[in-house]
């Protein structure tokens, strides 16, 4: 039987622009699996954005108040999965990597041909756990580069993904109907769309977000580890470069670790930087290489600009290359394009 806490509540959905495929509703039921920031996050936002949605998480404890607040939530995975099959919802993983296998195995069993996507913060080796599932021709990859160091479903907030980038996987098996529903599911919760391919992805963000929290975590080590009087001196530069240090360590290390080879490539990049600078310090008394290449590697991140992708249309030929070459030049995705009649 399915749970009574998996009633719908969310009845007066709204119709939003159309900008899929006429048969492709772009306002699909949405069945989130894990309610910790991003997956309550997303729940909120497509509630929000007038989406059926509900979710599913283990710890009845951790989402205390989430149904008084009226949001469809309970604890029982299967309940959550039978509706998700009744009524075409796509499910959106949202559990930490090492659960990504046991949430798998009951997609498998209750839902295996609903469209899949997730919001983990590695891409291949969440695509590699789809495919030994069999599940590969129903998913397509996500993730949010939005967070915050808060964790849990009292962090949830509708607006973290507003302007926000969300990847949406490119790889070469993406089946383009479902590629429209992860990327409209994203547009819905206010983020631009940019189309990467799973290892190169993972390349990237082991760069501009798991190797900083490495930092931060070195950075909160050094300055704790002197007198008491540096951390009564610490103010911007310390509270800055440290912030996501007080990230839950359970996650950061299962994002880490579930990202090592690309990590520790770009630690290993890291380590060569500052030990030129300490050799420059120590023999010329200088810091004069590492800061002023800092300097220039941080305007270009400034200076950076995006441009709108709107000439590649899902499901015709190459059209996943093109969203890969238009993506890795700056390109995002704020409305997608409809395949012509016929």
């Amino acid at each position: 039987m399915k749970s009574t806490a998996f009633t719908n509540r969310n009845t007066c959905a709204r119709m939003l622009t159309a900008v899929c495929k006429p048969d492709l509703v772009t306002t699909a039921p949405v069945c989130v699996l894990g309610l910790g920031l991003i997956g309550g996050s997303v729940l909120r936002a497509a509630v929000r954005a007038g989406r059926t949605a509900w979710g599913y998480n283990r710890s009845a404890d951790a989402i205390a108040g989430s149904a008084e607040a009226g949001f469809d939530t309970g604890t029982d995975l299967a309940a959550a999965l039978i509706r998700a099959a009744d009524t075409d919802a796509l499910i959106v993983i949202a559990v930490p990597m090492p659960a990504v296998d046991s949430i798998l195995d009951a997609i498998g069993e209750y839902a295996p041909d609903n469209r899949i996507t997730d919001v983990v913060s590695v891409k291949a080796e969440v695509a590699d756990a789809v495919a030994r599932h069999g599940l590969s021709p129903r998913y397509v990859g996500g993730h949010p580069m939005a967070g915050t160091n808060f964790s849990g479903w009292s962090a949830a907030d509708p607006d973290l993904f507003v302007g926000a980038v969300w990847v949406v996987g490119a790889d070469d098996d993406a089946d383009p109907d479902v590629w429209r529903s992860v990327a409209s599911l994203a547009l819905d919760c206010g983020s631009v769309v940019v189309p990467v391919e799973s290892r190169e992805h993972d390349r990237a963000v082991a760069r501009i977000s798991h190797l900083p929290h490495l930092l931060a975590e070195t950075l909160a080590i050094v300055g704790a580890s002197g007198s008491p009087l540096a951390l009564g001196l610490a103010a911007g530069s310390f509270r800055d470069g440290t912030r996501v240090a007080s990230s839950s360590p359970d996650l950061v290390r299962a994002m880490c670790e579930g990202n090592a080879e690309a990590l520790t490539e770009a630690l290993d990049d890291a380590l060569l930087l500052l030990r030129r600078a300490r050799e420059e310090l120590a023999d010329e008394t200088s810091t004069r290489t590492l800061v002023t290449e800092g300097h220039r590697a941080r305007t270009r991140y400034e200076e950076h600009e995006r441009f709108d992708i709107t000439d590649v249309t899902p499901g015709d030929p190459g059209w996943l290359a093109d969203l890969r070459a238009a993506g890795r030049r700056g390109g995002v995705i704020r409305q997608i394009r409809v395949a012509s009649p016929g």
